[in-house]
């Protein structure tokens, strides 16, 4: 074991964790079995099922919230429907390729989840109007039901990984939908009516023919030319695994893991004749090192997101990109064979893309916490968390920088939340996570202002959570007419006319944001 490679423990880790974790699961199946979970709101049960287990509906005066993900369930009994407490579903990683239709009875359930199946059709008629949250993540979709728009409450859409060509025009009565994942299917164009939903904030669309285009030759000849304007702003470097020293884990996400690292880019004696050998770091430095997995993800591809990385360059404001490993292309994995730097490398490690970040300082802490299951949308905060209204400005105005920036090279960041932004005790901020990131063509204004505007009702959303966390005292009139002002803001970013509101350029001259402050 002392010869594994940090990815590799983690995932002999995994094994192990897996195996006890399914101990627990069928010992857990045993108690339902045996009437020990009578009274229970919630049950999760991940014990390689082929059947339904009929006990649980036993449970239906009690149980809210049910979890069978990861089992081999292509099928629901018909008194499913005897769950009239039922709010929360999770199917994942199951062979349905049907949706149920009997979920269609459950009067009470608002989220569902079918992420990772083999779903091929959702029939008229089997969505509940009382859904608010709808998870159809890597299935084989070709088509969604024209009654989809019947569902006034939902909020969050999940779509990513499937094979859809269009969307019901009819969803264009979903008034109500927020956030929308359409990346990695066939669409050949975004549908112009989600720039019209007066409440949609964010939305990802990458990975399909319609933007490949843009990736490939816009957003390289965007990243060219803004190297050019910005002389200091090299190309991104590709940097050798073998230059690389893995640490412990920081985090890890549905696109991959993040690593605390060492870059020592004297580790092979050929790189001073490589590209961008001038702009290598002359010692050793710590970094953060992300391997994507490859796999989908609710947002869409880890590579699209590699990309989207790569083209935001560098702004004070945003997560530093350092440069690139990839073991995909044949000539970088030679190269670091021929220098001894890969011999410890897996297959699955040498398939990897990644990513070499700045290393944020510790004292940098994530502004919020994601959506729970209730709040759908909305970030969640600590019931005691506050900011000063000093913090709040520096906040929204590092960010309002980092939107412009973005939107000024054709990208969309797609997930504008607290939980992606880092902060210090003073307020300076951090973007990250390009998850749900999407590329579009920079030129064309009119598509341009139809995205960026979205993004700005994601801004009002942070905006709003940041104000009604904002202590003041009554008496500080100065402060008193900002904070009014930034409400003023918040409400304009908000309307529910996208057209009126203002763009990132105009949001930042009325916060009075410098770059050089």
């Amino acid at each position: 074991m002392d010869n594994l490679s940090h990815p590799q423990l983690e995932q002999l880790k995994l094994e192990q964790l897996k195996l006890e974790q399914l101990k627990l699961e069928q010992l857990k199946l045993e108690q339902l079995k045996q009437g020990k979970l009578r009274g229970a709101k919630e049950l999760k049960i991940a014990a390689n099922l082929h059947e339904f287990p009929m006990e649980i509906l036993e449970l239906a005066d009690s149980l809210e919230l049910l979890v069978l993900s990861n089992n081999c369930l292509s099928r629901l009994p018909d008194s499913f429907s005897q769950l009239k407490k039922l709010k929360v579903v999770f199917f994942n990683n199951n062979a349905f390729e049907t949706f149920p239709k009997v979920l269609a009875q459950c009067p009470a359930l608002s989220m569902i989840s079918f992420k990772g199946n083999r779903l091929k059709t959702v029939d008229e008629q089997v969505l509940s109007p009382a859904i608010r949250w709808l998870i159809l993540t890597d299935n084989q979709l070709e088509a969604l039901p024209a009654d989809i728009g019947q569902l006034s409450k939902l909020q969050k859409l999940m779509l990513a990984g499937n094979r859809l060509t269009t969307l019901p025009v009819e969803m264009s009565a979903c008034q109500n939908l927020e956030l929308i994942r359409i990346s990695a299917n066939q669409l050949s164009e975004i549908p112009t009516w989600l720039f019209s939903l007066p409440r949609l904030s964010w939305l990802a669309y990458a990975g399909n023919p319609c933007c490949d285009s843009w990736a490939e030759e816009l957003g390289h000849s965007n990243l060219r030319a803004s190297a050019k304007a910005v002389p200091s702003e090299p190309l991104l470097l590709t940097i050798l695994r073998g230059e690389l020293q893995l640490g412990e884990v920081l985090g890890q996400g549905a696109s991959g893991v993040i690593y605390e690292g060492r870059w020592n880019a004297a580790a092979n004696g050929q790189n001073a004749a490589r590209e961008g050998a001038a702009n290598r770091p002359c010692e050793s430095q710590v970094v953060a090192v992300k391997l994507f997995k490859g796999e989908m993800t609710s947002d869409g591809l880890p590579l699209d997101e590699m990309r989207a990385c790569m083209l935001a360059g560098q702004h004070p404001n945003l997560v530093s990109v350092l440069g690139k490993i990839c073991f995909s292309q044949e000539k970088d994995l030679k190269q670091a064979e021929d220098s001894g730097q890969a011999e410890d490398l897996s297959q699955a490690e040498k398939a990897q893309a990644g990513l070499v970040f700045s290393f944020i300082p510790p004292e940098y802490e994530n502004l919020g916490g994601p959506p729970s299951l209730e709040s759908c949308t909305r970030d969640v905060y600590g019931a005691d968390v506050s900011f000063s209204l000093s913090v709040v400005l520096r906040i929204v105005r590092g960010i309002a920088l980092a939107l412009r920036h973005l939107h000024a090279r054709g990208i969309m960041h797609g997930d504008l939340y607290a939980h992606n932004i880092l902060i210090d005790g003073m307020g300076e901020s951090i973007l990250g996570d390009f998850g749900a990131a999407s590329v579009y063509d920079a030129a064309d204004g009119m598509l341009g202002e139809a995205l960026e505007r979205i993004e700005v009702r994601a801004f009002g959303c942070l905006l709003e959570d940041l104000l009604d966390r904002c202590a003041i005292a009554p008496a500080d009139e100065p402060s008193v007419s900002q904070f009014e002002k930034l409400r003023q803001l918040q409400e304009a970013c908000l309307d529910r006319d996208p057209a009126r509101r203002s763009r990132f350029a105009e949001i930042c001259e009325i916060l009075g944001a410098d770059e050089g402050s």
